[in-house]
């Protein structure tokens, strides 16, 4: 991602509809883990880290980019610089490791998800998450520097291929699927800008109350996968 797009993301993500209810579906993730070592590839501006860090977790955020760093490392967050496919981190020395809208900008996606194999612990957990659904591909995608959006088949056997047991996968933000997809059909550039208040208050409603329905097997706009080494 450009560092335009991502000093936009971090000045963006507190309040955004979309990036606080990634970070309470972060937190609902890790609730059952006790914390210990934690990797955050491909952080940006760091609020995913920030979670895990509020969760007691020793957590550091990892970021290709100068701009990415530059904004972590600014609000206080321990940081490194480097490749999601050659990580700067020894071997089985993880507990977690998260990747959440990283691998669909890399190229070489085995290789990154064969590094997270390398740096987890037997024990580790990868949580992932990633843009779903080649039909939705866009401008947007574009403008973000993805090279691909993800079928559910096609993450799993990414994941299975590289030595991972999943445990949990499922869809978000399906209920505003349909408002996307027409959304996209138009869409110029990055869907990266400021909301209105009011709207901004009205898709988190519609957001927040995918907690409470049974729609995570249906088709949406993100995955989200948790994992496990394969023993």
């Amino acid at each position: 991602m450009e560092g335009t797009e991502v000093r936009k993301l971090a000045e963006l993500e507190d309040d955004h509809w979309w990036y606080r209810e990634r970070r309470h579906l972060l937190a609902k993730a890790i609730s059952g883990l006790a914390p210990g070592r934690a990797l955050d590839i491909g952080a940006a501006g760091g609020g995913n880290t920030r979670v895990l860090r509020e969760h007691g977790w020793d957590a550091v955020a990892l970021e290709y980019g100068s701009d990415g760093a530059e904004v972590a490392h600014g609000r206080g967050l321990p940081t490194l610089r480097g490749d999601a496919t050659r990580l700067p981190v020894a071997d089985d020395s993880l507990d977690l490791v998260m990747a959440f809208d990283l691998l669909e900008h890399l190229d070489d996606d085995d290789a990154a998800v064969a590094e997270v194999h390398r740096v987890l612990k037997p024990t580790g957990t990868y949580l992932v998450a990633v843009p779903a659904d080649p039909r939705l591909w866009s401008q947007h995608d574009e403008a973000v520097d993805h090279v691909r959006r993800y079928t559910r088949e096609g993450l799993l056997d990414l994941l299975q291929r590289g030595g991972f047991e999943v445990t949990d996968v499922r869809s978000w933000n399906v209920l505003l699927r349909p408002v996307v997809a027409m959304r996209r059909r138009t869409s110029s550039g990055s869907d990266l800008e400021n909301l209105h208040p009011v709207v901004n208050l009205g898709l988190r409603t519609i957001i927040t109350a995918e907690r409470y329905l049974p729609v995570g097997g249906l088709p949406g706009v993100s995955l989200l996968v948790r994992a496990q080494p394969r023993s």
